[in-house]
C-alpha cells in the first residue's frame, strides 16, 4: 500500500489513483482529470475547502491548517 505524497491518503486499490495507475505516487484526490498532480496552489485550495466543509473551521484558520498540513508531506516540503 502506497501513501499519497500530496495529501496523505492511503491508496489500497486500483481506483484510488489517478486514471487508476498504480505507478503514481500521488492519489486521485490530487490528481487533475489528465492524470497529472494538482499544482501547491491547486492542492492549498481544495485542501482549505475540504477543512472548512468536514471541521467547520473558518476560512483563515483552515488555510493556515492546510499550510501547516501540506508542509509535512513529500511532495510539498519547503513550501510557503
Amino acid at each position: 500500500m502506497k501513501i499519497c505524497i500530496s495529501c496523505g491518503m492511503p491508496m489500497e486499490k486500483a481506483d484510488d489513483y489517478p486514471l487508476q495507475d498504480e505507478s503514481k505516487d500521488y492519489c486521485i484526490y490530487c490528481a487533475r482529470p489528465d492524470g497529472t498532480l494538482q499544482s501547491y496552489e491547486e492542492k492549498l485550495k481544495g485542501t482549505t475547502e475540504f477543512i472548512i466543509r468536514t471541521q467547520g473551521l473558518h476560512q483563515k484558520a483552515a488555510h493556515e491548517l492546510a499550510i501547516r498540513t501540506l508542509k509535512k508531506l513529500p511532495a510539498w516540503k519547503g513550501r510557503e
